[in-house]
């Protein structure tokens, strides 16, 4: 591809790896595109965040594509991780340390399978307070960091299907698929309460968004190569 090509507007499939932030998968598409071309500036966004812990499909638009981010970010999306059961977080996932702990020996299969079934369809869901989302223009994880106390709406999501892959205790494995807008460890959250114990996002990976697969996707160290 050349400078005109991503000026027009390419779609990029990147697996995200571990640790990073979709801001700097984005980032750093941006400044090899640019570095690669000699150029001053170049549109470059992504279609849906995925926090630092997680990996999988990230949606990178470039150029005029960038136009299209709100048709990719309305798709619905595939996801496939772990919950591990017995514990919270404040951030309702690894960032942060466990704050509480619960019983898990009244926790079987069918307790577990039933539950699922509970947040099949359209629902109510309180996003974590360590979220991107914006309040009075700050950043919802900037005031969560400083301890300040915010007020958080529910908000209406959709979930298609939620099945339970594998259990072993204190690990649970899962697939869902949802609507746009749903925060999975709010869902691993909330999964924990309707156990009567407590619940973490252990693992996350994004498998799909619309029609756009993990599988087609390239990583990081393979975009560096073919733009090089």
């Amino acid at each position: 591809m050349n400078v005109e090509d991503f000026k027009n507007g390419q779609v990029l499939l990147i697996n995200k790896p571990l640790n990073w932030t979709s801001f700097q998968v984005v980032n750093k598409i941006r400044w090899l595109i640019k570095n690669k071309f000699g150029i001053k500036k170049i549109k470059v966004g992504h279609a849906g965040t995925l926090d630092p812990l997680a990996t999988g499909l990230l949606i990178i638009c470039t150029g005029k594509m960038t136009k299209k981010i709100s048709s990719f970010q309305n798709q619905t999306k595939k996801y496939t991780g772990t919950f591990l059961l017995g514990s919270t977080t404040p951030s309702f996932d690894l960032e942060t340390k466990p704050d509480n702990t619960f019983p898990v020996d009244h926790i079987n299969k069918d307790l577990i399978i039933n539950a699922t079934k509970s947040f099949i369809g359209k629902i109510k869901q309180k996003p974590p307070i360590y979220s991107a989302i914006k309040k009075d223009g700050k950043r919802l994880y900037e005031s969560a960091r400083i301890g300040e106390n915010i007020e958080i709406s529910d908000r209406d999501i959709e979930i298609l299907n939620f099945n339970i892959s594998k259990i072993n205790m204190p690990h649970i494995d899962f697939e869902v698929e949802c609507s746009k807008g749903t925060y999975i460890r709010a869902l691993a959250n909330d999964f924990g309460k309707k156990l009567n114990s407590g619940a973490t996002l252990y693992k996350l990976n994004r498998t799909k968004i619309g029609e756009y697969t993990v599988n087609k996707s390239i990583s990081i160290e393979e975009f560096t190569e073919n733009i090089s």
